[in-house]
């Protein structure tokens, strides 16, 4: 039975998969345009960022939708496919879930932020006004 189960949201993601990334690519919104050097202190400060995501996960869709909005460089694992990034993900913030941004401060302390939500709520706070 958990084999069927399985095999039913994977069939399902690989189905749904490229049209959440078509849709995706065509709702794409304009980013957000700062003056050159106030966009080079931004990209300055999203060298701590990295966002472990999945392709289609409409989380981790909702969270890239934001960072292009707010025209924010941040790195993007992959931690579906790649398993050195899946490993990073459980090494530090304990779990495989996604969306989690990694927040890195100059000390080189890691905070691992999880949801959606949380996530374009910090961001937005951190750099809407920026």
């Amino acid at each position: 039975m958990k084999f069927i189960i399985r095999s039913f949201f994977r069939t399902l993601r690989i189905v749904l998969g490229p049209f959440m990334q078509l849709w995706e690519f065509v709702t794409r919104p304009k980013g957000l345009v700062r003056a050159p050097e106030l966009q080079q202190a931004v990209n300055q400060q999203c060298q701590g960022l990295v966002l472990y995501q999945f392709t289609t996960c409409p989380f981790c869709i909702r969270v890239r939708q934001e960072t292009r909005r707010l025209s924010l460089p941040i790195e993007r694992r992959d931690a579906q496919h790649h398993l050195q990034n899946r490993d990073e993900l459980l090494q530090g913030a304990g779990t495989a879930k996604v969306p989690c941004l990694r927040i890195t401060d100059a000390s080189g302390q890691s905070q691992w932020l999880f949801e959606s939500g949380a996530i374009i709520s910090y961001l937005q706070g951190r750099f809407a006004t920026a």
